[in-house]
């Protein structure tokens, strides 16, 4: 029986961590005409959480303004439940649904896609634009609800979504192919992570840019050799790591002072694609080294429904495997985030409610 309150966390304004606030009494959503309501087992955390609730987007003429992901184009209203790498159970449907769907575990394809087409032009995101999965119940578009073929535990399963999407979308974005090198930053996070495994399911050959104290697990995933970021002079550590063959792709989800470094790493004719800027969104950029090197850059957010597909390929026939680093319970929420921030983990980080704590399948 679907209840008509639930256990959820609600961001009700930009700010800090009290922005977010943890409560028991709220309505459980309806689905609507073409819709499914999921209850929520797993949902993984991502940088995009964090940058929403502090509004730390900017705007085009402003980087420090305070604003939400869409710059300009603003769908996220308060209160709002974010979370977008949602996993569950349909537990019921709206008209149009076929009734059979019911009780599918799933996961959840976050992307808001306004077009009928792959065109990435106007987009949004579950979490953001519409309620997410950090509640025990969820709605969402009954074609964003995917049955995935593994026997994962709900909380790995969680782990994939948001993170490999925008890593596989980087990865189409720059053309990668088979052979080619490809250097990662921000290895250790959940697109990092990603990236590092999907350039293995192309065949092509990832070094991945970390802190110290990672660099095991990002072999053991298939990171070709690792730099650390704190000892010396990263063109040529990078260099020095590829035994001085060329870079092709540099897939950076950092920036700040790292960023003329890495175009400088780039062979000629490199290219270089981001969907992320932890250390710093404003950089100073040489335009002769991107001129004189005939590079292309690239910027990317989210994915195509192809990129999807081939997520859910990849993940069926175990080309890439969960990185879960860690699971919190859902009423542990500031803690969960607050751990998220410091990024002392490889990987992802996942909430589950806490009535679903033991069958999610989930250590921590």
């Amino acid at each position: 029986m679907i209840p008509d309150t639930m256990k959820a966390v609600l961001l009700t304004r930009h700010g800090d961590l009290d922005a977010l606030v943890y409560r028991q009494d709220v309505p459980v959503p309806r689905p609507a005409a073409g819709e499914v309501l999921i209850e929520v087992t797993a949902c993984g955390m991502n940088n995009t959480d964090v940058w929403v609730r502090q509004g730390a987007y900017g705007s085009e003429t402003d980087p420090q303004a305070v604003s939400s992901w869409r710059r300009g184009r603003p769908t996220l209203t308060f209160p709002r439940i974010q979370g977008a790498d949602i996993v569950g159970r349909i537990a019921a449907v709206g008209e149009g649904v076929a009734q059979e769907r019911v009780g599918e575990r799933v996961m959840v394809d976050f992307s808001l896609y306004n077009r009928d087409d792959d065109s990435l032009a106007d987009i949004d995101y579950i979490g953001h634009g519409r309620d997410g999965g950090y509640a025990e119940y969820t709605t969402v578009p009954a074609e964003n609800a995917h049955v995935v073929d593994t026997g994962m535990s709900d909380a790995e399963l969680a782990t994939f979504c948001c993170a490999y999407l925008t890593g596989e979308h980087m990865l189409e974005r720059a053309g990668v192919s088979a052979g080619e090198r490809v250097l990662v930053t921000g290895a250790s996070g959940g697109v990092g992570s990603a990236i590092v495994q999907l350039c293995r399911a192309r065949d092509a050959i990832p070094y991945a840019v970390t802190g110290q104290g990672k660099e095991a697990a990002l072999r053991r995933v298939g990171a070709e050799a690792v730099i650390t970021r704190e000892q010396g002079d990263l063109v040529e550590a990078v260099a020095t790591a590829t035994g001085g063959e060329p870079i092709d792709v540099v897939a950076d989800l950092v920036a700040g002072p790292l960023f003329n470094p890495l175009l400088r790493i780039l062979r000629p004719e490199g290219r270089y694609t981001t969907a992320g800027a932890i250390a710093g969104p404003v950089v100073q950029l040489d335009l002769r080294t991107l001129y004189l090197k005939h590079l292309q850059l690239h910027g990317s957010s989210q994915g195509t429904r192809k990129d999807f597909r081939r997520l859910v390929g990849y993940i069926e026939t175990g080309k890439v495997k969960p990185l879960l680093a860690q699971t919190y319970r859902l009423s542990d929420f500031h803690n969960a985030q607050r751990a998220f921030m410091e990024k002392r983990f490889v990987g992802k980080l996942v909430v589950v409610p806490d009535a679903k704590w033991r069958e999610a399948g989930s250590p921590g």
